[in-house]
């Protein structure tokens, strides 16, 4: 069974920096796209960034140049590196897995960007 745990979310700061990590156990993790996504309040889940098994990256407009996606295979973790957080980088973010046939999600951690 597969589970996805984030951790890393909170409070900061306009132009401040967050790091989200997301573990993974139950599935070849080194062998499956991973990607991070955010829903913020009455708006529908989006993509942020994602990243393939052989380390290829691709980034929503929004977030190209302050947000990188990184994956450890020895730690089955992938992490969100997030600097000049902006107000409307507010959301919940969310980590999913994707095989050939099935996604899989974690719970969600909240970022709050407030002054």
């Amino acid at each position: 069974q597969v589970q996805l745990v984030e951790s890393g979310g909170g409070l900061v700061q306009p132009g401040g920096s967050l790091r989200l990590s997301c573990a993974a156990s139950g599935s070849s993790f080194r062998f499956r796209t991973m990607g991070w996504y955010r829903q913020a309040p009455g708006k529908q889940r989006e993509l942020v960034a994602g990243i393939t098994s052989t380390g290829s990256s691709n980034y929503a407009n929004s977030v190209r140049g302050r947000f990188t996606i990184s994956r450890d295979n020895a730690k089955n973790t992938v992490y969100l590196q997030m600097n000049s957080l902006k107000t409307e980088d507010t959301a919940v973010y969310y980590c999913k897995l994707s095989t050939l046939i099935y996604h899989y999600w974690g719970q969600g951690t909240q970022v709050t960007v407030s002054s």
